[in-house]
């Protein structure tokens, strides 16, 4: 299976660097009102999943020639849960969401918690708006940016143990981060790659780019 494109209705401040994520052979799936970043990016999407509270006024869902995937609207997920639930059953290789920062804080904070479900472990799923991406690393994680990029390293949910970092200013040594420390906080990438690995724990990645 392709990688899969997930549009989140958030926020998303830089289309341009949003484009350059994007490939040819991805599958797009539209969380809700996320369609209308698919729409201003001038892309087609194959899925459209949500009880379809939130879709642009101009839109008409009967003109879609996808797939719609339609829930009610009294349910106990959000449309973005439902997208990654979705995209999951289709074995992809990795799940980039967009879309699903900024804004409303509580959103944003349930789109990063969602990351954190142990049904995600098998997969590589991120959260990305074109400045920031961010995902759990569970066992070792590569971050792919550029020398002058930040990276920071919060231990999610409890203590991390044997953190080792490579291609970073500040490099971390089989030390352990807590949850209520700020010591992994705003790192610097020294090349186009970095690599962080752990021993136990969630350790959630915010890599910011800075070019």
């Amino acid at each position: 299976m392709p990688r899969i494109i997930i549009f989140a209705n958030g926020n998303l401040p830089h289309h341009e660097n949003a484009r350059a994520l994007l490939r040819n052979d991805e599958l797009i799936v539209a969380a809700d009102g996320g369609i209308r970043h698919v729409f201003e990016l001038g892309l087609i999407a194959n899925i459209l999943i949500g009880d379809l509270d939130s879709l642009p006024a101009e839109f008409d869902p009967a003109t879609f020639d996808g797939e719609i995937v339609l829930f009610p609207k009294d349910k106990n997920e959000t449309d973005l849960e439902l997208a990654i639930q979705h995209a999951l059953t289709l074995n992809p290789h990795q799940v980039l969401i967009l879309g699903a920062l900024g804004g409303r804080m509580d959103q944003t904070l349930a789109n990063i918690t969602l990351l954190s479900h142990e049904r995600l472990s098998a997969f590589d799923v991120r959260l990305n708006d074109g400045v920031e991406e961010i995902f759990f690393c569970r066992d070792q994680a590569q971050i792919e940016g550029r020398s002058g990029d930040i990276v920071s390293l919060i231990p999610w949910g409890g203590v991390v143990t044997g953190v080792v970092t490579s291609g970073l200013r500040w490099a971390l040594k089989n030390e352990t981060l807590y949850p209520d420390k700020t010591r992994g906080i705003s790192n610097d990438m020294t090349g186009d790659a970095a690599v962080v690995s752990i021993k136990s724990g969630l350790l959630l990645v915010v890599h910011r780019t800075e070019h």
